[in-house]
């Protein structure tokens, strides 16, 4: 891996079931098991795919016009099954963006749908990852404790 390819974020523990998540340019967030109002891991799963297309979308249409309102909903089932364990089905991302008046509007609207399928079909790595299925392998660098 390059530089230039490699992603990563670091989980640090901050209570039972409560963390913080950090990227490498000093960003945080809190995530936790669904007490409070932290984040779970499934509520990041679900806004990683509604985000990763709102940005490409964004930068897309906003070229043309601003965008008057641009919101996304990101829903989908969590279920368990004797043959795939816990997981998420019925993904659905659903936009809802207009733009003003006029002839620059016009373009932007024009654009969204065909900005859609861009993302969905070959920009967006987050739901293309999810989409063709990327193993994950879970390692314990630090071994057990000694004592």
């Amino acid at each position: 891996m390059t530089d230039d390819t490699f992603r990563s974020v670091e989980i640090e523990r901050t209570a039972l079931a409560s963390y913080t998540v950090r990227n490498a340019r000093g960003g945080s967030l809190s995530m936790g098991s669904g007490q409070g109002d932290s984040f779970t891991p499934v509520e990041l799963l679900l806004a990683a795919i509604g985000g990763c297309t709102a940005v490409d979308v964004d930068h897309i249409t906003s070229r043309r016009a601003e965008p008057e309102s641009f919101s996304v909903v990101v829903s989908g089932d969590k279920i368990r099954d004797e043959s795939g364990g816990n997981r998420m089905r019925d993904l659905r991302v659903e936009f809802t963006v207009t733009f003003p008046d006029g002839p620059d509007g016009d373009r932007a609207r024009e654009a969204l749908p065909r900005s859609l399928r861009q993302s969905h079909d070959r920009l967006c790595t987050v739901s293309r990852t999810v989409e063709l299925g990327t193993p994950v392998t879970v390692v314990n660098v630090a071994g057990p404790s000694e004592g």
